[in-house]
């Protein structure tokens, strides 16, 4: 999936994507290692691909229906083999209330904005996508969970 490097105990893999035909590519390779109960928190400013990288990701499992921006609806749903829970939390303070714990045993959860979701899953046992912006495109880091159904 790219260059591995450590990081600290956990191995990140660094890719730079020019374009939205790249970004779905990275997330349809990265999907089909995922493993229900796993969580993915999704980092990247406003814009900066979060969702395309979701739909490729869906795109990968089979999914071929609308991928929707949770952003409004806070969470979407994919019956694809593994079950995707899409969640975003830029307009929550908070995670509780929402119900996403009923889906951590039967579910991969992907949490956009996951800093509103502290205490919910340690960050060391989440996937972390981080997609930054560049000049001419986007830096990808993907950081393995030290403890995942997948890692």
């Amino acid at each position: 999936m790219g260059r591995q490097s450590a990081s600290g105990d956990r191995k990140a893999v660094k890719r730079f994507i020019a374009d939205e035909k790249e970004t779905r590519a990275l997330g349809a390779e990265f999907g089909v290692q995922l493993k229900v109960g796993d969580v993915v928190f999704l980092y990247g400013d406003l814009g900066a691909g979060k969702t395309t990288f979701v739909r490729g990701l869906l795109d990968g499992l089979g999914w071929e229906g609308a991928v929707r921006s949770p952003t409004f609806t806070l969470i979407q749903t994919y019956d694809t083999e593994p079950p995707i829970l899409h969640t975003d939390l830029y307009r929550v303070r908070s995670w509780e209330g929402l119900g996403l714990e009923d889906y951590m045993d039967d579910h991969v959860m992907l949490l956009e904005w996951p800093d509103r979701a502290a205490g919910l899953v340690p960050e060391e046992e989440a996937w972390q996508v981080r997609i930054d912006f560049a000049e001419t495109g986007r830096n990808v880091e993907i950081v393995r969970p030290l403890r995942s159904k997948s890692a």
